[in-house]
């Protein structure tokens, strides 16, 4: 059975490594990407920000990935971000990842958020195909102040 909470000091050393291996594999770890923040080393410090979580998938105390809503600087007070997103490569096609989007949408809704919206690669074309089927429409440039100038596909959803 697959567990989903809320991320645990604990989990840093191993949500870090999922994401950096995921962006390895679609050779996506690139300058300009959560593959070198310093804050993916510290995800759980990172989401003890109000109106921020992140998801933790764990399935017999092995994590599968996780995903989060962040209220990111510079967007707009009705607006937060879908954040770092990743499974490992098991994980993916068993509905988990929509699991965790539908959770981040509720918690979003439930802070007040109106908007969500969110960066990616064209190296994820899985993962933005997935982000289609939720509603996320593509916009030309990026909002806010995230810092990932990696990224250069741009998406948001009305919630």
């Amino acid at each position: 059975m697959i567990l989903i909470r809320n991320i645990n000091k604990s989990d840093n050393p191993l949500i870090a490594a999922i994401i950096r291996k995921c962006l390895e594999e679609f050779n996506a770890n690139k300058c300009g990407t959560v593959y070198f923040d310093d804050s993916t080393d510290h995800l759980y410090e990172l989401f003890r920000t109000p109106n921020s979580v992140y998801f933790i998938a764990e399935e017999d105390g092995k994590i599968l990935g996780g995903g989060g809503i962040f209220p990111s600087k510079g967007l707009p007070a009705d607006t937060c971000e879908l954040v770092k997103m990743y499974l490992v490569p098991e994980a993916r096609g068993t509905g988990l990842g929509a699991n965790i989007i539908n959770k981040s949408i509720d918690f979003a809704k439930q802070q007040g958020f109106k908007r969500i919206y969110l960066e990616s690669m064209p190296e994820l074309k899985k993962a933005i195909s997935v982000y289609e089927k939720f509603g996320f429409e593509y916009i030309y440039e990026p909002i806010g102040e995230t810092g990932h100038h990696g990224c250069d596909v741009w998406m948001t959803k009305n919630i």
